[in-house]
């Protein structure tokens, strides 16, 4: 496991960090519009500059392709940052880079994927990185997942330590994955299984309780020998499904499936819908929640386990009735995390937004606003940006 800079606080005065960071968040009319990420790291750099350290703070913003893309200048996130900060943090190229910050002052570097050398993780590119500081930082679990020159290289040439989000994600997946409190349950929808195949297969042998939901519950609904009329669904995926239920059994691993569902044929606000049993339903319908009898037995189900991972949301939660069962099992869930019965993370593609949504995304133990980090560190993948870390 890789040492987090926090237990080299005493260690930082006079000393330069190179912290790699997630800004990657959306712009409009040249503003933040969504300061999330920026947000929950401040704190962390607040405490190195605090520990006497200067702070380099390096990024990507969306996919320039090794272009300088003016629309992709981190100058919007510096001028927040700064706000933020009460103080100009400047905004520099790598090219122009020089001179080092003072001791508790911070400076960001233009985005790196304006190099094509950053995707290439290319390691000349990272000693040029690496020069500039003496120490380095990964705070970006969420970029982990990929072995870019700001992610991976560099951090074999300088002395690397992990970051105190990055530090807090991997300590709260771990509690829930690798070291639960039993019983342990995984609750996990989305469209498609296509999409969480691996993650399903590593699941099913480390949880108690797996609960499907979404589009995905069709498909294992099919393979169980269930009509699901016109409900979303991959054909293709049906055999896969019904061996991931055979193997479920064989670890002792309870798969949970609606027996019901809100039942329409388009999905569009307020429109006509039914509350019906699968049975039931009609050639022309589509499955866009899960059900009042389905979300009664999730719930005595989660009422017995001590440790909760989430991913994905029940339906098709974006457009009202559909976000019943999202919200009302997530409000479940956050309620007995604050009373101290479970420990609950959840992350992964929908799940913030999701859990924002039904008002509880700050009452869950820990809410990863990774996407691809976290699906494939619960698949039990090997992330080249952790992996580096603990050399």
């Amino acid at each position: 496991m890789a040492t987090s800079i926090t237990d080299r606080l005493d260690q930082l005065a006079g000393k330069t960090c190179l912290i790699r960071v997630d800004f990657n968040c959306p712009l409009a009319d040249g503003r933040v519009a969504d300061s999330t990420r920026i947000d929950r790291v401040l704190p962390g750099l607040k405490q190195l500059a605090e520990a006497g350290a200067g702070l380099i703070l390096i990024s990507h913003l969306g996919r320039p392709k090794g272009e300088v893309v003016p629309a992709f200048s981190l100058a919007p996130v510096c001028e927040y940052i700064s706000e933020a900060l009460g103080y100009v943090v400047p905004l520099v190229s790598l090219d122009k880079a020089g001179q080092r910050p003072e001791a508790g002052q911070m400076m960001m570097l233009e985005n790196l994927r304006f190099w094509p050398e950053e995707e290439a993780n290319d390691k000349q590119f990272a000693k040029k990185l690496a020069e500039l500081a003496d120490v380095y930082v990964n705070d970006a679990f969420s970029c982990a997942h990929r072995a870019h020159a700001s992610t991976h290289a560099v951090a074999q040439q300088l002395p690397c330590f992990s970051g105190p989000v990055m530090a807090a994600e991997l300590d709260a997946i771990s509690a829930a994955l690798n070291e639960p409190q039993r019983p342990v349950a995984a609750v996990v929808g989305g469209a498609k299984v296509s999409t969480k195949l691996a993650v399903l297969t590593n699941l099913i042998k480390k949880v108690d309780i797996l609960l499907l939901g979404g589009g995905m519950a069709n498909t294992f609904l099919t393979a169980r020998g269930e009509y699901m009329g016109a409900s979303l669904m991959e054909p293709d995926l049906i055999e896969t499904a019904a061996d991931i239920l055979v193997k479920a059994e064989q670890s002792g691993c309870r798969v949970m499936l609606p027996e019901d569902g809100l039942a329409a044929t388009t999905l569009s606000a307020d429109v006509p819908h039914r509350e019906i049993l699968n049975k039931d339903i009609l050639a022309t319908e589509m499955m866009l929640d899960i059900g009042p009898k389905a979300i009664d037995s999730y719930q005595r189900a989660l009422k017995e386990v001590r440790t909760v991972l989430w991913n994905g949301p029940m339906g098709a939660f974006e457009v009202r009735p559909f976000d019943t069962a999202t919200v009302n099992l997530a409000q479940m869930v956050a309620k007995a995390t604050e009373k101290g019965h479970l420990l609950s993370v959840a992350g992964g593609g929908d799940t913030v937004a999701a859990l924002n949504h039904a008002g509880v995304a700050e009452k869950f133990s820990y809410v990863s606003l990774a996407g691809g980090a976290f699906l494939e560190y619960i698949e039990g993948k090997t992330l080249p940006g952790v992996e580096v870390l603990s050399r």
